[in-house]
């Protein structure tokens, strides 16, 4: 049995969600946004940090999902999300879990089976494989969507025994001293 933590990152609101694999069955562990509305940018990574290693101390995942910054039109809003990003790695691998990276149309081909696929259908493909009666919200459904999709991305590779993977990127801590 593992958890899997996927996270959306958003430098005003990042998304996360927990999934539970037993026996190659998921089921819903939990799921929610880190709101991180106001303040200046270096308070709003810390609250970030915060809450992603608040979530990983209370729910002790195996793996963590992360998606990959996507370029953008607007070079700033790129700049802080990476930022985001980075301040919820840093967060995983001092956990020392391993950290997977998928790009948003890999997460959606996986989940939706094409990567074009718009939020609505991204959410309820989320719904229908943890069987979820009420519909979580849209950056929570967006990482609860990264953990299923380095679930299923990983158990492909398992199954295929290759490590050629389009669109994903795995980065494993060294082992603790």
């Amino acid at each position: 049995m593992s958890i899997i933590l996927g996270i959306d990152p958003g430098s005003r609101v990042t998304g996360y969600g927990l999934i539970r694999v037993h026996q190659n069955q998921i089921s819903y562990v939990a799921s929610g946004c880190i709101r991180t509305n106001q303040g200046d940018l270096p308070g709003r990574l810390k609250l970030i940090y915060q809450g992603v290693q608040q979530i990983i101390q209370q729910y002790q995942p195996q793996e963590f999902s992360i998606e990959q910054v996507f370029m953008s039109k607007n070079a700033d809003a790129a700049l802080k999300l990476g930022q985001a990003r980075g301040v919820a790695i840093v967060a995983a691998t001092l956990a020392n879990l391993p950290v997977f990276e998928y790009a948003p149309r890999a997460m959606k081909l996986a989940l939706v089976g094409t990567g074009a696929a718009d939020k609505n259908q991204v959410k309820h493909m989320v719904c229908q494989l943890l069987s979820l009666t009420s519909s979580p919200q849209a950056d929570a459904a967006d990482a609860l969507a990264l953990a299923i999709c380095h679930h299923h991305t990983n158990n492909n590779l398992l199954t295929k025994q290759t490590t050629a993977g389009a669109g994903w990127r795995h980065y494993q801590p060294p082992e603790p001293k």
